[in-house]
């Protein structure tokens, strides 16, 4: 019989005793977890971003938050900007009005006050033909002789004759119905002739003339009409 080493007989005793098991990956464990992967905490605790993202940096965490309030704070400074432009714009839109206004009254004013003043220019020829027929004119009218009274007559006529054509310059016509029909719209009556011959409701004497401004009376003409005749009697008797 052959006899055993003493060393063999002691690696012998101390080798493990050796077990068939399979070579592939576990598909599972114990605790419900595959191999490899880390165990979750029991009780359902939500992981921290550390424990989630252990190579992350707290301090950049951190200042993510600042990053993002950055554009608000632009956004907020633009909008500020533009509601100043806007404000600005709408004070002169107002300003502006009111400069339009202060000059729409003032010409309002100046035309209210001048209105006339074309109308006064035309009157100062006639006013002066009426000065030179007065200074024409004898101090003593007892001394006046028939040249200085024609002098007299003629420049009160031209007086009137420039009247009446700067009145008609500016729309104003004079009303003489002297001959004419009775017009209500026009005329005043104001006493009624018998016996003129002249046909009844005919102007036979005017007392004042009047005026027509384009087309609106300023003033009737006051007037005299020829009254209807009554009906002769016709004698009935035999």
């Amino acid at each position: 019989m052959t006899e055993t080493d003493p060393k063999n007989r002691d690696s012998a005793a101390e080798a493990p005793e050796s077990r068939d098991e399979p070579t592939g990956p576990r598909t599972g464990s114990g605790n419900g977890t595959d191999a490899g992967e880390t165990p979750r905490p029991e009780g359902g605790a939500a992981e921290s971003p550390a424990a989630a993202n252990p190579g992350a940096d707290p301090a950049v965490e951190a200042e993510e938050p600042l990053l993002e309030a950055e554009p608000l704070d632009a956004e907020v400074a633009r909008l500020q900007e533009e509601n100043a432009k806007l404000r600005d714009q709408a004070l002169r839109a107002m300003a502006e009005v009111e400069n339009v206004r202060r000059r729409a009254q003032k010409e309002k004013e100046d035309a209210s006050k001048f209105a006339i003043s074309k109308f006064a220019g035309d009157l100062l020829d006639p006013i002066d033909n009426l000065r030179r027929a007065l200074e024409a004119a004898p101090d003593d009218p007892a001394q006046a002789g028939p040249e200085a009274l024609t002098t007299l007559l003629d420049g009160v006529s031209a007086t009137e004759r420039g009247l009446l054509a700067a009145f008609e310059r500016h729309g104003l016509v004079r009303v003489d119905p002297a001959g004419e029909a009775f017009d209500p719209n026009y005329h005043e009556a104001m006493f009624e002739v018998p016996n003129s011959g002249q046909k009844p409701g005919t102007v036979v004497q005017v007392l004042q003339p009047g005026y027509v401004l384009n087309g609106r009376l300023v003033r009737p003409a006051r007037v005299g009409v020829a009254k209807g005749e009554p009906a002769a009697k016709v004698d009935t008797s035999v």
